[in-house]
Parts: structure tokens; sequence; C-alpha cells
């Protein structure tokens, strides 16, 4: 029951509960207590001007990341030194690949996951390209396949043994061609296997049916080099933004732009889809040079749902969007920071929950999908940080913190899996599918046998003076024509060389046999 008391000319409100026992100090207590609704009217004003902030309940607003040990880093590894604006990283539950560095040509490594600690610097790479790789992604269905591409204009596809990479590989199980200038991005389709999107700077997006091997669409409607590219969740829809400052959404098997918008005060650098919820989220740059993320509507592009300014810093923002808890992750391009918020259908749309926070700057991030986390640990999402100044890779896991062993079906619902939903044929015909999901309870895993098949070619060849020219491909750009080049000088000068040996040989035996011819001894011998 409430009680009014004056003290120094200030009115205070006081519980008290009424002990058993004490009848009269009740009666006392009530003789003196204002009416109800006097007392009901005092705790409105003070609820009113209580000064507490407003918090939005929400399971994921303690999570916090966690740095692996230094023994469960990565170490002594040469990471590339290139400006492009990719992760240089990508990682499944096998394998962690790395783009490096190296003096001609391009590489990248393969280690496998639980091979943690220095890195030996004479380590086997995948170093069958003649041009810096500039992506490389696993495939989502296939865990040994890895694709990449490089400043040399060709796609590769690379088998990686289960035990990693004994020794230098230099062959790739597939080469694609079909772009006329370097390719920087690709990306898998994420519920039909064997389909890779690649994005050249001749700005044009191939389709590769990698059951055929051939390029079977192609989409041309972008009028600058093509910055990024994310699909929705079953794959039916392409958002991409481009250097000439719009941002597309696109019918990927006819290349029909369903949505344009141009973007006058908000740059667009990167765009990924926000799984069911019809929306897209944008980071890129505002007018006064602020990094800056938009919401936007997929179906309605004609003004964003909402803006927000994050920082005055110039490094690119990198989204990555987890499905399954409808959270987002803001890293930036040599930030040590990676903030995170959690996305809702309704007004304020994005929720800030806190921002992990490290000295180290970080040039890229690999993602681990979500089957290969470590459910025991409550871990919702894991990184992989290049750290160029230490020459290391980091990993850090963002954790919900929960008292209980037990797993947590609240925090992991159901789940895209290893299982493809499509052939390659289904989504070329126009089916879609969402992706068949699979549950992280220990114990349930079902397995995946699919295995890739390169498709083999029949040899066809156009011979003129001599002169294959369907096996000595003309070469695609100057760096190309410039290694053919020094390539053949080689050739000649090792020619050179065998010829030149050749005729000191024939010279020593001409005089050999006119020794024998002079000699009248070994005649009559």
């Amino acid at each position: 029951m409430g009680i009014m008391r004056r003290r120094g000319g200030s009115t205070e409100s006081v519980c008290v509960e009424a002990e058993t026992g004490t009848e009269l100090c009740s009666q006392k207590s009530a003789a003196r207590a204002p009416g109800p609704s006097a007392l009901t009217q005092l705790c409105m004003t003070v609820t009113k001007m209580s000064w507490r902030p407003q918090y939005r309940c929400s399971k994921f607003r303690n999570v916090y990341g966690k740095v692996a040990s230094r023994e469960n880093c990565y170490d002594c590894i040469p990471i590339t030194k290139n400006v492009h604006d990719n992760h240089f990283c990508a990682v499944n539950p096998k394998f962690l690949a790395i783009v490096t560095e190296s003096a001609g040509g391009g590489s990248f490594l393969v280690i496998p996951l639980h091979q943690t600690g220095r890195i030996e610097p004479n380590y086997s790479k995948v170093c069958g390209h003649q041009g810096t790789v500039l992506d490389i992604k696993w495939n989502p269905f296939i865990e040994n396949i890895i694709a990449s591409c490089s400043e040399d204009t060709s796609v590769r596809i690379w088998e990686i043994p289960d035990g990693g990479l004994k020794r230098n590989m230099t062959e790739a199980v597939l080469e694609l061609y079909g772009h006329s200038r370097r390719v920087g991005l690709i990306e898998w389709h994420p519920t039909a296997i064997n389909i890779l999107f690649s994005a050249g700077y001749d700005y044009k997006i191939l389709i590769w049916n990698l059951d055929v091997g051939e390029a079977v669409k192609m989409i041309d409607c972008h009028t600058d080099v093509i910055l990024c590219m994310s699909f929705n969740t079953d794959g039916s829809l392409l958002a991409t933004t481009c250097k000439d400052k719009k941002l597309r959404v696109l019918e990927p098997r006819s290349g029909r732009v369903l949505q344009e918008a141009t973007c006058k005060n908000h740059k667009v650098l990167r765009v990924v889809f926000l799984g069911d919820m019809k929306r897209l989220l944008t980071t890129g740059v505002s007018k006064w040079n602020t990094r800056q993320i938009a919401l936007w509507d997929q179906e309605d592009l004609s003004m964003p749902v909402t803006e927000e300014e994050i920082d005055g810093l110039s490094g690119m923002l990198f989204p990555f969007y987890d499905v399954d808890t409808h959270m987002l992750y803001l890293a930036g391009k040599g930030d040590g920071n990676i903030r995170y918020y959690e996305i809702t259908a309704e007004k304020p749309y994005l929720v800030f929950l806190m921002e992990f926070r490290s000295p180290a700057p970080q040039k890229g991030l690999g993602v681990m999908p979500k089957h290969g986390l470590d459910v025991s640990a409550c871990e919702i999402f894991r990184f992989y940080k290049l750290i160029t100044l230490k020459n290391q890779i980091e990993p850090i896991s963002m954790i919900v913190p929960r008292r209980s062993e037990n797993y947590q079906e609240d925090i992991y619902p159901m789940t895209s899996g290893t299982e493809p939903a499509l052939s390659p044929e289904e989504w070329l015909r126009g089916v879609n599918k969402g992706p068949v999901l699979m549950s992280l309870k220990e114990g349930y895993r079902k397995e995946n046998n699919a295995v890739f098949k390169a498709p083999v070619k029949e040899k066809r060849s156009l011979v003129v003076n001599g002169i294959d020219l369907l096996e000595n491909v003309p070469p695609r750009t100057e760096n190309e024509l410039l290694r053919m080049f020094f390539r053949q000088q080689e050739e000649i000068r090792r020619l050179k060389e065998q010829l030149s040996q050749r005729d000191l040989l024939c010279r020593q035996l001409e005089l050999e046999l006119r020794n024998l011819r002079n000699n009248p001894k070994d005649k009559d011998s």
C-alpha cells in the first residue's frame, strides 16, 4: 500500500507491506494513506518521468565476439597485397583457402581446417592461373570443389583431395573462357548444383553450366564494372551493384531487369538480400563521403525504406546477413571492429546490438557455413579475419551466452543444408525451389553423395600452315600477350642452344671420320 510522506518540501512514494500480527500499524497506515485514485495517478506520473531507456527484448542483445587462441590461428601466410575489393578468403567445414602473394601468375593456399599454427613457406599451393587471382568460392554442395577467377580472363574449377595438397596443383579439372577482360567476381547458385555466375570487367555476367563446361546464358545490361552480386533465398532473383551508381534486381535466367534504382544521395557499393523479408540492404557512401547503409524494398526501388550513417572512415563496408537469426554484421575494410544489428520487419527496421572491437585491421573476412559451427558453444557465426600486418588468419566466433549446455533450438532453426534442390537442367528450364533444410542438432547429418565430374569434350582441330589454331588460343589481354611473347622468346633461346650443341656434335663426328680415313694403320687392321 502506498504512503505519502513530507520530507523537506518533497513528496516521496513509499511501498509498505503489512506484516501478520501488526493490525494496529496497518490501521494507522490506512488512516494516513491517500485514496486509491490519487495513488494510481502518482504511480503513472512517476512511470512517465522515468529516465531509464526502453530496451527491445532480443535473445541476441548480449552476443559477443570471441577471438581464437594463438595456437588455433593460422600464422606465416603471405596474404595478397592486391587492392581489389574482395575478401580473398573462402572457408567450409573441411578447408580454408586464402589468396596469396606470388611473383608470377596467381596462386592461393588451401589448408585443412584442423591444421592450425605456423604454415611453412614452401607449403603446396594452387598455382595454375597466369594472372592474379581476384576471387575464390567453395562449392556449397561439394566441399572439395573450389572455383577461382583471375586477371587472365579465365574461371577455373579445382578439386582438392581430402587430405589437402601434397604438391603444387597446376592443372584444373575445368577451365572456362568467355570473358574478354579480367574476371572480378564469382558466385555459386544457392539451390542448383553446378551453376556458377561470373562477372568480368567487360560489364557482362556469364552463367556457366559445369555439367557441360560451357556458358549457357549471358547478362548484358550493365554499363560499367559490376561491384557485387547477391542471390535471394531460392536463387530466383539476382541483385547487383555497379560502378554506374545503379542498383538492379534481375531475373537471372533471362537477364531482364525487374527493378532499377539510380542512387544519387547514396553511392551503392555492396548489396545483400535479407532472406525472405523481401528487403535489400546496401552499403555505400553518402554525398558527404560518410559510410552509409540503406534498406530497400525489393519490389520498389524508387527510394530507400531507411538510411543510416555509420562513420566517416574510407574503407568499404562488407555486409554479412544471417538468415536464421536475422542478424546483420558490418565489417569495414581496414577497420578492426565488427558492428552487428538485428533486422526487424517493422520500424525501426535496424536495431543496433553491439560492436566487436580489435586493434588489428582486417583486409578481408571469410565466413563459415552454418553447418560448420560449434552448436555446443552456442556459436551462431564465425569469421576468419585476414590480418596482413601479422600474416595471420584469426578466427572470431560470435556467441550467444547461455548457461544451459543443451541444444538451443530457438537460436538454431532449420537451416540450408549441403544437398542441392535442383539440377542444372531443372533450373535452366525455369524451376525455382528453396534450399533443402537440415537440422544442426547433434546426430542429424544427411550425407551428400554429390560428386563433381568434369565434362569430356571432343578434341577438335583447325590446322593452318601446320599450326593448330584451336590448340594455340590467341591472347585476350595485353598482359597475356606479353607473357606469351616472353615464353616464345625463351623457347627460341632454348632451341638455339640445342641447335648449337648439335652443330658442335656434328663437327666432332666429322673430325673423327676424317681421322679414320687418313690413318692407314686403322685401315689395315
